[in-house]
């Protein structure tokens, strides 16, 4: 009998029900996103009183409402029946990343090497817990950062959260 990992369950009103590993539905909407020009990058669930099903989205120079809207629009009849809550209710959102988002895969690393970035971390290093620095690089298990005039590795399992650095002019 095949079972369904933990974390592909959520409760409503108490009731464990069952979803989709978001891995596949992402895997399923990326050719709709090649079509629209954006990147499908990850799926999500949220349990509650109102379950939801956010899609977030990426492309170069950014993504707008109308970019929101068009993939909405696009996804919502395939995702009918593909059916990643196997029949119970939802509601479908897409999104943006955001500009504070945290980096959780290899490609949200890769894509920032070269750019400034935010790295907060569990335990100070160097006499600090938060370094702010150009992402020179990242191996899956390290990063390089270069703050100022000091160039040092960080293990990813010292970093709470890293993110791409935001400046308000």
């Amino acid at each position: 009998m095949r079972t369904v990992p933990r974390s592909h369950f959520f409760l409503k009103g108490g009731i464990r029900m069952r979803v989709m590993d978001p891995e596949k539905i992402v895997d399923f909407l990326r050719p709709i996103g090649d079509s629209l020009g954006v990147d499908v990058v990850e799926a999500e669930f949220r349990q509650g009183q109102n379950p939801s099903l956010t899609v977030y989205i990426d492309r170069a120079g950014g993504i707008d409402l109308d970019a929101c809207e068009a993939f909405h629009n696009a996804i919502d009849a395939p995702l009918d029946e593909l059916d990643p809550t196997y029949g119970a209710p939802y509601t479908l959102n897409v999104s943006s990343l955001g500009l504070d988002r945290p980096f959780r895969k290899a490609a949200d690393f890769e894509k920032n090497i070269g750019e400034e970035v935010e790295v907060k971390l569990y335990a100070s290093v160097r006499g600090k817990k938060y370094w702010e620095g150009i992402l020179l690089s990242y191996d899956g298990e390290a990063i390089r950062l270069r703050a100022g005039k000091e160039t040092f590795t960080l293990e990813l399992k010292q970093i709470a959260k890293i993110n791409k650095a935001i400046h308000f002019e």
